[in-house]
């Protein structure tokens, strides 16, 4: 039995069905849940185990009474530094939690600092942490603070800044210190699983697997967008060009989209939202990580004079 940390993004109220099924995998395989207290995802994956009835879950606070306990569960309470407010109040069951867990399962939005920093917490304590990118509707095992490193140079300035700002001076010291391989065996001196000669620890497969593609709503085909970015481009309609270049885009990964485009993730989002503004070399690189590219052609409707 392994003890599983599972946090997300508090905007996050609705669990996707690949996400659920992960869960029912835990319940399945009677791992012990260790969760947080807060609304968003915290709740709605306390909401899912309690429709299961299943009672190996403990649930983490900060201070003496948790914000939200379904079950009721048994209850973890974390003392807080006196001086901590607000995010770092709360930040210090999530600490607590990614020392207890043997492995993490986060649920993000694309967009929460918090569940990114949970994410490095968990790689600085030398585990394993399965992100669950529900915008993208994908699945990234993150095994080390490398490629946590490597995770978030993909992501924007502005998350990036944020999550600087809500990590302690000793998390961020050690994400920029090559030689410290883990926070443990930074903080606390512990041997860490090579030393002792063990293989790296592995999440079970049934938590981390690869999010799969049959199990996740299909988009529209191909065919489909050609056409409705063509007609879009015949109405010139640059609302339904970026909204309908976005949606193809999210189908399709947008992580994997930036990393193609070399864009961050989040200026994508933003850039392709009806309301955004992409420069047109944006729209280029978008349409060329998708697989398409613009044509022009004399319009036939037009008579020459």
């Amino acid at each position: 039995m392994n003890t599983i940390f599972i946090g997300g993004s508090r905007h996050v109220s609705r669990l996707p069905p690949e996400v659920k099924k992960r869960l029912d995998n835990v319940v399945a395989s009677g791992h012990r849940v260790i969760v947080g207290d807060a609304n968003g995802a915290d709740k709605a994956v306390q909401k899912h185990f309690l429709d299961k009835h299943y009672d190996k879950v403990t649930v983490f606070c900060s201070g003496s009474a948790p914000r939200n306990n379904l079950g009721p569960w048994v209850i973890h309470q974390v003392d807080a530094p006196k001086s901590a407010k607000g995010f770092q109040f709360y930040a210090a069951k999530d600490r607590e939690m990614a020392r207890e867990a043997d492995f993490g399962l986060m649920i993000w939005d694309g967009k929460s600092p918090g569940t990114v920093l949970n994410v490095l917490r968990l790689a600085l304590a030398g585990k394993i942490a399965v992100l669950f990118n529900i915008p993208d509707k994908d699945v990234v095992n993150i095994k080390s603070v490398d490629a946590w490193r490597n995770f978030i140079a993909h992501c924007s300035d502005e998350l990036r800044k944020d999550v600087k700002e809500r990590a302690t001076p000793d998390e961020w010291r050690l994400v920029e210190t090559s030689s410290q391989p883990t926070f443990l065996s930074s903080m606390e001196e512990a041997p860490t699983a090579e030393a002792e000669g063990a293989p790296p620890a592995e999440a079970p497969e049934d938590i981390a697997a690869e999010a799969d593609p049959t199990s996740l709503p299909e988009g529209p085909s191909l065919d489909d967008v050609v056409k409705a970015l063509n007609d879009a481009l015949a109405r010139a309609d640059t609302s339904a060009i970026k909204e309908t270049l976005g949606q193809f885009a999210r189908d399709r990964g947008m992580s994997q989209v930036a990393r193609e485009t070399g864009l961050a993730r989040e200026s994508l989002y933003r850039s392709l939202d009806s309301k955004g503004n992409p420069e047109f070399t944006t729209i280029l690189k978008v349409l060329s990580s998708v697989g398409l590219r613009l044509e022009v052609k004399p319009d036939e409707g037009k008579t020459e004079t």
